[in-house]
């Protein structure tokens, strides 16, 4: 016991230290040691009792601002309660009776408003007990009969206000009896304490508020009445008769809304006793809403409007009371007391409200001939005096343009222009304002659609006037533009509408409302010159929408519709025109490429969908620009791109791999034909689209066999040639992989050793090599091809021994007459076969090289050689007796020369 009070003693001082900022820890703790405090025995320690006083002055300093909160001040008051009635001694005087009962009644106070009433009602009940035993010593004294009277008083009103509290916890908790006892107390002793009538009456109207808010409607009930008996009890200290109405029409709403049926004549009664205690427009509006409920004849509810018109009561109420007769369909009492409200409220300024709601009302019945008669005396009215407010006058303009635009949606473009003019007839000449522009640009659709364009004009004139950008103003100005058939001034409002569109746009009242106006705008504007037959200014509009757009599923749709469209003029007879055409295509497909690969909204299955539209219209394409190699590369390269957006299987494959050979032989045709000085671009993109051929293929030839696919072949000579022209060392590497191929033809290395020489290709030893190994491989077959051993070894002699050369290696001319000693044994198979004209051009290239050896005194050579252009001369045909004579002249004279020169070598020697 000693350790709690030392405990308790060292935290209230802690608590009170003026520098001490953070206060929760110090009252969690103070809280958790007295918690149960009320079990143990009583502890007569005078400084006990100085520190519940302390801790108590110390939390009502604290109270003022927001130094603690609600629940710190509830902790704080508990701690020093507790503490109070732990040091309470056996013979307590009346002070320290009288600071129990403070206390106590405080902290259950403070714990009720902390919504905790279990902890408020034990200090309450202490408070009850604390009072009981205060006034048991009062009464027991026996003198100062005027003292004690007063004291036994202040008792009482104590005691009120803890069974009121305890009324309180008693209703939180759900406990009507208890709560329904403790008020009766209370009632009894308002004999003894008339001034706490009023405190009386309230609190049981917050009852009744509370209960009323959780749908209790008898609790309800039966609180607005105590509270209204209890008002009654004495006038002088009642609530007053406002107070006391405020109380009779909740009654009477919870009448109501509990059972009205049942309990209508409860509700009448009530709203009718509120509304003689203390009359106001809520009162006489809750008696037509009662009256109304219950099924009313028209008479008492005319009775009761009758009421409201007698009274001073405002013109917002009245209007309210309109439209609840017109939701009860007591429409014929509506627009009469309607017509009667209007008269009264003739000289107010906000008259114009009630003639809208008339009108509306008129409309919503159908009533449309009235309506129109009631706007135009309305738009008369507002010329003579009597101006609609700027509010009244929005909501009629909502109004009008509301019916005008169901009339444009029915096709009654007439019926919907009249409805726009009367809105047109509150706006003044001149006037800049963006609902006229609206306006303007409404009343146009309507000429339009008319077939009256000349007004169409001159109203799109005042709407660009007052809101030029705008691009709905620019969207009429392309309607008329299309009517026209202009297409220049189309095309001008379409660009106008892309810079637009860029901005945010908002709704267009009347004839269009959407979150993308400005692409719905675009879309239409494409649409409605399809319709009009003018497909160049279509496309326009569809291209503005594709750049603008930020819907990719949009812009894949509007490429569509545009491919659709250029695909239509290539029947085009002029093949300029249809050149161009395709050359449009290019950019829209690439757009298309774009928009498929970052596309999110799509599920895979359209994602696959668009994007296998758009490969196969690349790869038509493609097919058709057979001429052009630049085209149909763009286009098969497109096709690759797309496809690789569409789930891989082996078709798919097979498309990719075509693609991407088409694309590389014509990036290289493209280098055979065109004049650039510098290919170097082109041939390494050929090179990039072999390279992803070939792991393609790669994948492809793991799935499955290709017994008689070339695709091998062709990549290695695609390559081949790339890297030639590109003078690119790897290229005899790529002839090694050549050379390794199964059964590889002859044709093959002929076009490979062709490729190898072809400008700006140089490469005579590779080009060499792939021949010997075709006159090998021609040799070996079982019937030899000997015109193409022929050409071989032809095309071999000239690389070995090109035109112009003025001296000739030793080694090279062993190889060139290993190539002679060939064609005389394919010469000799085949004598009656072999060309004349080849016979006639080894001889002379033979006799030549001879004569070369000559003139650089190379005699020996130079009479081998001269000896074997002459043993083809007998393999002439025709030319033989020709040459023979003047050859054999001419050899005879040479070796004539040769023996002169051989003797005078050996004289000089």
């Amino acid at each position: 016991m000693e350790r709690l009070v030392s405990t308790v003693k060292c935290l209230i001082e802690h608590l009170l230290q003026k520098h001490l900022t953070d206060y929760e820890e110090v009252i969690q703790k103070l809280f958790s040691e007295v918690s149960g405090l009320e079990e143990l025995p009583k502890i007569s320690d005078p400084q006990l009792e100085e520190c519940a006083i302390q801790l108590w002055n110390w939390a009502v300093t604290k109270n003022v601002g927001t130094t603690i909160t609600k629940h710190q001040k509830a902790k704080v008051r508990h701690v020093a309660c507790s503490l109070l009635y732990c040091s309470e001694p056996e013979q307590p005087t009346e002070g320290v009776i009288r600071k129990q009962i403070l206390m106590a009644s405080k902290t259950g106070r403070t714990w009720l408003d902390c919504k905790n009433p279990q902890m408020a009602d034990y200090f309450l009940r202490l408070a009850v007990k604390s009072l009981e035993t205060l006034y048991s010593q009062l009464t027991s004294r026996g003198d100062g009969a005027a003292d004690i009277t007063s004291s036994k008083g202040d008792v009482e009103k104590d005691l009120l206000r803890i069974l009121s509290c305890q009324a309180e916890s008693a209703i939180s908790q759900g406990n009507h009896r208890e709560a329904v006892a403790y008020v009766q107390r209370c009632r009894d002793m308002l004999l003894r304490l008339p001034k706490d009538t009023a405190y009386l009456s309230l609190m049981c109207y917050n009852f009744g508020v509370d209960t009323y808010n959780v749908k209790k409607f008898e609790d309800s009930a039966f609180w607005l009445s105590q509270s209204y008996d209890i008002g009654k009890m004495n006038e002088r200290y009642a609530p007053g008769s406002e107070v006391q109405a405020k109380v009779l029409r909740l009654l009477a709403t919870v009448y109501l809304e509990w059972d009205c049926e049942r309990f209508q004549e409860k509700a009448l009664n009530a709203v009718s006793l509120a509304n003689k205690e203390y009359v106001s427009a809520s009162g006489l509006y809750l008696k037509i809403r009662i009256l109304l409920r219950c099924r009313a004849s028209d008479d008492h509810i005319r009775a009761g409007l009758n009421e409201m018109l007698e009274v001073k009561i405002s013109l917002e109420v009245c209007l309210s009371t309109v439209n609840i007769l017109m939701s009860a369909d007591r429409e014929v009492l509506a627009f009469e007391y309607l017509k009667r409200v209007c008269q009264h409220f003739e000289s107010s300024p906000d008259l114009g409200t009630a003639l809208v709601l008339h009108v509306e009302l008129l409309l919503q019945k159908g009533k449309e001939l009235l309506g129109k008669q009631k706007i135009e005396d309305i738009i008369t009215g507002h010329y003579t005096g009597k101006q609609l407010t700027p509010q009244a006058l929005t909501c009629l303009h909502v109004m009008l343009w509301d019916k005008a635009s169901k009339h444009f949606e029915a096709r009654d473009y007439s019926e919907a222009l009249q409805w726009y003019n009367y809105s047109l007839s509150f706006f003044k000449a001149g006037q800049m304002d963006p609902n006229y522009a609206k306006l303007q640009r409404n009343r146009a659709s309507c000429f339009l659609q008319l077939k009256q364009l000349e007004k169409a004009k001159e109203a799109i004139k005042e709407a660009e006037r007052c809101d030029p950008e705008s691009i709905f103003t620019q969207f009429s100005v392309y309607k008329i533009a299309v009517q026209e058939n202009n297409v220049e001034k189309a095309a001008d409002a379409l660009n106008a509408m892309g810079r637009l569109s860029k901005s945010p746009v908002g709704s267009e009242d009347g004839l269009l409302v959407s979150e993308n106006a400005a692409s719905n705008l675009l879309r239409l504007a494409a649409q409605i010159a399809l319709e009009n037959e003018q497909q160049e200014t279509a496309m326009k509009a569809l291209e503005s929408l594709c750049e603008n757009s930020k819907d990719e599923a949009e812009v894949l749709t509007a490429l569509r519709c545009l491919v659709r469209l250029v695909l239509s003029t290539l029947e085009q007879p002029s093949d300029e025109m249809r050149n161009e055409n395709v050359d449009v295509l290019l950019p829209y497909l690439k757009m298309a490429q774009q928009k498929v690969s970052h596309q999110t909204r799509l599920t895979a299955e359209q994602r696959t969908e668009e994007a296998n539209w758009f490969r196969k219209i690349a790869w038509n394409l493609a097919l058709q620009c057979e001429s052009c190699p630049d085209r149909m590369r763009d286009f098969f390269v497109l096709s690759y791109q797309l496809s690789q957006l569409c789930p891989p299987d082996r078709t798919l494959l097979m498309g990719q791999k075509t693609c991407l050979l088409m694309a590389a032989a014509a990036s290289l045709e493209l280098c055979r034909k065109s004049l650039l000085t510098d290919q170097t671009e082109v041939l390494t993109q050929a090179l990039e689209h072999i390279q992803t051929c070939w792991e393609v293929w790669k994948t492809l030839k793991a799935s499955g066999n290709f017994p008689t696919d070339p695709t091998d072949t062709l990549l290695l000579l695609y390559e081949f040639e790339a890297r030639a022209k590109l003078n690119d060392p790897k290229v005899e590497t790529v002839l090694e992989s050549v050379l390794d191929l199964e059964n590889v033809e002859t044709k093959v290395l002929e076009t490979i050793a062709a490729l190898a020489m072809e400008p700006p290709a140089h490469f005579p030893l590779l080009s060499k090599k792939a021949l010997r190994v075709a006159l090998s491989l021609h040799k070996k077959q079982p019937q030899a091809d000997l015109d193409r051993c022929s050409m071989c070894v032809h095309s071999l002699i000239k690389l070995s021994l090109p035109s112009g050369v003025s001296e000739v290696e030793a080694h090279v001319l062993e190889e060139v007459w290993d190539y002679y000693e060939e064609a005389l044994s394919i010469i000799a198979a085949a004598p009656d076969d072999f060309p004349e004209m080849e016979t006639l051009w080894l001889l002379t290239r033979a006799w030549n090289t001879g004569i070369l050896l000559y003139s650089l005194a190379q005699y020996p050579e130079a009479e081998k050689w001269c000896g074997l252009a002459m043993s083809f001369i007998r393999h002439l045909g025709s030319l033989q007796e020709s040459y023979e004579t003047q050859m054999s002249g001419l050899y005879s004279e040479i070796l004539d020369r040769l023996d002169k020169a051989k003797k005078n070598i050996i004289m000089e020697e």
